[in-house]
């Protein structure tokens, strides 16, 4: 029910605070709403939310940061608001662990809805784990436990957000299968965006990053060129390096 989702909103810019507050309150969501990255910071740690939506420029701490510190503590989702039309904003915020990114000027509709999406998605994984047996996915030395989802490479431990955890679990059930983006996208949310598929090759990235010793040269998630990815363990060093899809 709304009524018991919480929602951290943090936008310097006051009009548009105020409508967002009012417009989430009128949908029956509980909202906190901060002005300045510090503000945000401080409601997290005090009211616990369910969702943030951040903008990525505001004073005393930009949202990347927020959207940084926030990583280090919790998984839930995050949505940033950028006014930027350089991709490489948006890039650095998924990069920094946000989930998903609206870009201004936005409907309140659509905001709405995007955050519906990801408290589905989190519904979702929370359903999955109650009725999921404990049955550890492994290969090739990586290790994936879908209830505790905890996740080991070689022995190490790797901490992983809850999107790439899904991202890495849904591709690795499916050992050789190629996924388009919007086949990954449907891994993460009930009802995927095509306009954001694009978003999947940061995550991904990150992915990667975390994964293989050269993620440059992936040992297990390979570039399908034109298409997407599957999880393919290769242990082939290319003669030419590798780029994103």
């Amino acid at each position: 029910m709304e009524e018991n989702v919480r929602i951290l909103v943090a936008e310097d810019e006051k009009k548009l605070n105020r409508m967002m507050l009012d417009y989430f309150t009128s949908l029956g969501y509980r909202v906190v709403a901060a002005h300045d990255g510090v503000e945000a910071m401080k409601l997290f740690h005090r009211e616990g939310p369910d969702v943030a939506i951040l903008d990525i420029m505001m004073p005393r701490m930009d949202g990347i940061d927020v959207t940084r510190r926030i990583r280090e503590l919790s998984s839930i989702p995050i949505i940033i608001l950028t006014a930027r039309v350089e991709e490489q904003d948006k890039l650095i915020g998924l990069d920094t662990g946000a989930d998903d990114y609206v870009t201004k000027p936005f409907s309140l509709k659509e905001l709405a809805a995007r955050v519906r999406a990801q408290l589905r998605r989190v519904k979702m994984l929370e359903s999955r784990s109650d009725k999921e047996e404990k049955t550890l996915l492994v290969y090739y030395g990586l290790q994936v436990d879908p209830v505790s989802r905890r996740v080991e490479v070689d022995g190490k431990r790797l901490n992983l957000t809850s999107l790439q955890f899904d991202l890495l679990k849904g591709m690795l059930e499916s050992p050789g299968r190629v996924f388009t983006r919007m086949d990954l996208l449907g891994l993460i949310q009930d009802d995927p965006w095509e306009g954001y598929e694009r978003t999947i090759d940061v995550h991904i990235k990150n992915l990667r990053k975390l994964l293989e010793p050269d993620s440059r040269h992936p040992r297990y998630i390979q570039t399908v060129w034109g298409v997407g990815y599957k999880m393919e363990f290769s242990e082939e060093i290319p003669e030419s390096p590798t780029h994103e899809a």
